[in-house]
């Protein structure tokens, strides 16, 4: 049933060259999906309506899983917060409303974990997403992909367009974004600590005072929550896409320094934002609704990234 349904579609996927969105170009592939065009924002810029037209026009398509974002870390987010609200917010209500135009017959819309109110009762479930506003640091870029639950929600109670949306947790893995103005906080450690070894640095300064939790989940793991979803939900409520495991950021940095050999100390600076203080994901509706569950431990997944870090390094690659 799973081949006979891929082998039927043709997938448009916005983001598709990014870090997230080449592992699910990779899970559509291997499920044999007849058809996976990925978007490239230098042949079709999602901000401009006639760009977002053109696509629809030149790739017909049964299904488009929207991935395309403008994101980044506390520093990026506070840096850029009009431009964070502004291109998210454009790329994608103009996307599905040409998607309803065009006939497609379903659209993924993958958000963020950052569009839950700053204060949430832990775990987050996904009947608290309106109980308060975002935390304000990212609350532009959450705000802006919030909406594409919203447009959806509309669509399907008016035209019966068929638009799922899907909450995602901090991601992580080989193939990140490890640039320092706009990584997040797994790539930024794992950069500070090798340039604090190559460097002889013994220590190491950190945003905050270190006691925020976060939750995270490996990025195949990720992939496939989302090719799932893609294939099997069909319903108007968003749903969690995470491990259902937090770590503290002190914890967190222990945990990279040992992986990656650093030995020096850390040093949190509490005059810089903490952001929200914990997240952890309720996951049990992705597990009944369509059978996913992460199943890569954080210690793996985390040590997977380093290798592939220490790889590129060893190789000379140029990291953005």
């Amino acid at each position: 049933m799973t081949d006979q349904f891929w082998a039927n579609q043709s997938v448009i996927v916005t983001g598709g060259a990014g870090f997230l969105g080449s592992y699910v170009v990779e899970a559509l592939r291997a499920r044999g999906a007849g058809k996976v065009f990925v978007v490239r924002s230098r042949e079709y810029d999602l901000r401009h309506e006639a760009a977002t037209k053109q696509l629809l026009k030149d790739v017909p398509a049964t299904m488009i899983i929207h991935m395309a974002a403008v994101v980044g870390g506390i520093g990026a987010n506070r840096a850029h917060p009009g431009k964070f609200f502004y291109e998210n917010i454009m790329m994608g209500t103009m996307l599905m409303e040409q998607a309803r135009l065009a006939g497609i017959h379903k659209f993924v819309a993958v958000g963020t974990i950052c569009e839950y109110p700053k204060i949430t009762p832990i775990p987050f479930r996904e009947e608290n997403l309106w109980d308060g506003y975002p935390e304000e640091t990212n609350a532009p870029y959450g705000l802006a992909k919030k909406m594409l639950l919203v447009q959806g929600n509309a669509y399907r109670q008016e035209y019966g367009f068929n638009s799922i949306h899907l909450l995602p947790v901090n991601l992580y893995g080989p193939r990140d974004n490890f640039h320092p103005s706009s990584s997040h906080v797994i790539p930024a450690l794992i950069k500070k600590c090798f340039d604090a070894i190559q460097n002889g640095d013994l220590e190491i300064e950190i945003w905050g005072d270190g006691s925020p939790t976060r939750e995270f989940v490996y990025v195949k793991d990720a992939a496939e929550g989302i090719v799932l979803a893609a294939e099997r939900y069909n319903g108007a409520d968003p749903v969690n896409i995470g491990s259902g495991n937090e770590i503290s950021i002190r914890d967190l940095a222990l945990l990279i320094a040992e992986l990656t050999g650093f030995t020096g100390k850390f040093r949190f600076d509490p005059s810089q934002p903490n952001g929200q203080p914990r997240r952890q994901l309720d996951v049990s509706r992705a597990r009944e609704q369509f059978g996913f569950s992460a199943s890569t431990s954080f210690r793996d997944g985390l040590r997977e990234s380093v290798e592939w870090y220490r790889a590129q390094i060893k190789e000379g690659v140029s990291i953005r």
